[in-house]
């Protein structure tokens, strides 16, 4: 006979005001500035006194570590869903999500793919959650059948360029997500122009996720 476990019912309350502290600590992020996100001032918001932010995190360059993990889980959550069966067809819609997730909140795209906190550098467990997102994007080049290292790096700082260039002219726009399907067009014939005659790259039809 199998037993449910009992809920760390304290454990539940201190996640819960982690999101709440989260939430606050990107709210005075958009309003100040990441760099000058207040620890007296986030206390107020959550109802603490500063000391009592130590509680939950160790330094401000903790809180830092704690907003790039959910910086970069609300991009997984953002970009796991069905795509379309054809690899180059869900590819371009993976680049334009991408593209508009940095568009529609300039703050956590600085934070999570620009340095813009002096000393600030991600643990490896907050890093993991990046690496996570940068292997589910991996996935969907290699079922558009790139695969080789060099053009999978050469792929992310062309998605990362679009990013960069929706931000500094058009953020909360969509000039440059707009240009996903063509970006995608390009590099895929780009890669397949380098493959070996009668060696064409591989194109494998995705299983979709949910």
């Amino acid at each position: 006979m199998t037993t449910t476990p009992v809920p760390d019912r304290r454990q539940q309350r201190r996640q819960a005001k982690v999101a709440v502290i989260l939430g606050a600590a990107w709210t005075l992020a958009r309003r100040d500035g990441l760099a000058a996100i207040s620890l007296r001032d986030l206390a107020d918001t959550v109802g603490l006194r500063q000391p009592s932010l130590y509680v939950y995190f160790d330094s401000k360059l903790d809180l830092y570590d704690a907003m790039f993990a959910d910086g970069w889980r609300q991009f997984l959550d953002c970009v796991r869903h069905d795509y379309p069966s054809d690899p180059p067809e869900a590819l371009a819609r993976f680049v334009g999500e991408c593209v508009q997730f940095s568009s529609d909140d300039v703050v956590r795209h600085q934070l999570l793919l620009q340095r813009t906190i002096p000393g600030f550098e991600p643990s490896p467990k907050s890093f993991a959650v990046a690496m996570e997102f940068y292997e589910f994007g991996s996935g969907l080049l290699r079922q558009a059948g790139v695969e080789a290292p060099r053009d999978i790096d050469l792929f992310t700082a062309i998605v990362n360029g679009l990013a960069h260039q929706q931000v500094a002219n058009d953020p909360g726009g969509t000039r440059w997500v707009r240009l996903a399907d063509m970006t995608v067009a390009m590099f895929l014939a780009d890669v397949r122009r380098r493959a070996k005659p009668g060696d064409p790259p591989r194109t494998r039809r995705r299983r979709q996720t949910a």
